[in-house]
């Protein structure tokens, strides 16, 4: 999850950054797909710095392809194996494949056909849902307006969900209010597809918690009633990928993130000095953890840096849930994890405290969780406890 902040330039506890802010002087640049998608010169705001180009052939990552059909019909020994793999993975690098997870796969489909029939709308009818500065939901083309540099190669739609039972047409609703009733449908699919993303997402979290020790109960209760955020990507051909990147670096400031690729391929991540790719599968999510459990699991494991190349000929697109805790849920690992070997590596925290903070401070980047507790001891002047 790239989160499309702003670096702060009055805050003195925020690490030096790169000052990219879009001017107010500047006329915003517009990014339209279907426009950029055919130009061989492409704006210098895209271009990358020659350290952070996409790597030509990057191998592939191998990462446990974990089979859940034995954890989800409650079976002790396929969910000890289960849970076995998910933390030999978050140890290394926090990403894996899950298959067999109970998604029904006409609905994964659909969510698929919906996303392609936005995207493929005109640009003025996408702007219905214009995204607002400083907010997390609506359409997104590039960061345009927001930033001069570094502009990621993409749009997306993002809105919120709600697991708890008052919020439970939230998604539908925000359809019908921003795009009008003739998206209803569109709504209705996406209530669906996060409602099952949900529900994979808490059972992700019962293996978390067998791995780490502290038994299954702890997390899934952590994060039931959930407040997340639902993004949909589409990265549109560029006739110079070499120059550009599609979703620059960075680790998910949010708990865990789970994503459905198409079949075009362009996910890769940063392990052992290397960038690696992670190849699609249809039949699979893509599973990996965000800076919010890191703190939650007391440095244990792990938020991995990712990022997303695009090519010169097919649209790439993707479907990202990304789970994050009630907003008066304090994010603080369990009394089990902290020792006098393994000390608090995190201040206590709520989600919204770290989401303000990438979005009106700080833009996200393999430091994010670090420059937050750094930023945050400062504004309480209260260490790590």
């Amino acid at each position: 999850m790239a989160v499309d902040c702003i670096t702060s330039k009055t805050s003195p506890a925020m690490p030096p950054q790169h000052k990219d802010e879009a001017r107010d002087d500047q006329k915003p640049l517009v990014f339209d797909a279907s426009v950029l998608r055919y130009q061989h010169d492409i704006p210098k705001e895209f271009i990358w710095p020659d350290e952070e180009k996409p790597c030509a052939n990057a191998s592939d990552l191998p990462v446990p392809l974990i089979d859940l059909g034995g954890f989800l019909s409650r079976d002790p020994t396929a969910s000890m194996e289960a849970s076995r793999l998910v933390g030999e993975a978050c140890e290394k690098h926090g990403f894996f494949l899950v298959i067999n997870h109970g998604v029904d796969a006409g609905l994964v489909s659909d969510a698929h056909k919906y996303m392609d029939s936005f995207f493929g709308l005109p640009l003025s009818k996408k702007q219905r849902a214009q995204r607002k500065l400083g907010e997390h939901c609506g359409y997104a083309s590039s960061f345009t307006g927001r930033f001069s540099s570094k502009l990621p190669w993409k749009e997306t739609l993002s809105f919120g969900y709600s697991a708890e039972k008052s919020s439970s047409n939230v998604v539908e609703d925000y359809f019908n209010n921003t795009m009008g009733e003739e998206f209803g449908q569109f709504g209705r699919v996406y209530q669906d597809y996060c409602e099952a993303m949900s529900t994979l997402s808490l059972g992700i979290m019962e293996l978390l918690g067998m791995s780490l020790g502290i038994g299954s109960d702890h997390f899934r209760e952590f994060f039931e009633g959930n407040d997340s955020i639902m993004r949909l990507n589409y990265y549109p051909p560029c006739q110079k990928p070499d120059l550009t990147l599609g979703t620059g670096p960075h680790c998910d400031p949010t708990s865990l993130t789970i994503l459905h690729q198409d079949q075009v391929g362009g996910l890769q991540v940063f392990v052992d000095n290397q960038w690696r790719s992670i190849s699609p599968n249809v039949n699979a999510f893509v599973v990996n953890l965000g800076d919010t459990f890191m703190a939650l699991s007391n440095g244990l494991y792990k938020s991995c840096l990712h990022r997303a190349v695009v090519n010169s000929r097919t649209p790439r697109k993707s479907l990202a849930f990304f789970l994050c805790p009630r907003s008066d849920k304090v994010v603080r690992p369990p009394s089990e994890l902290v020792e006098t070997s393994c000390p608090r590596v995190y201040p206590d925290f709520t989600w919204p405290m770290l989401h303000e903070f990438t979005q009106k401070h700080y833009r996200a980047d393999m430091n994010t969780l670090r420059a937050f507790t750094n930023w945050l001891q400062q504004k309480t002047s209260e260490p790590v406890r």
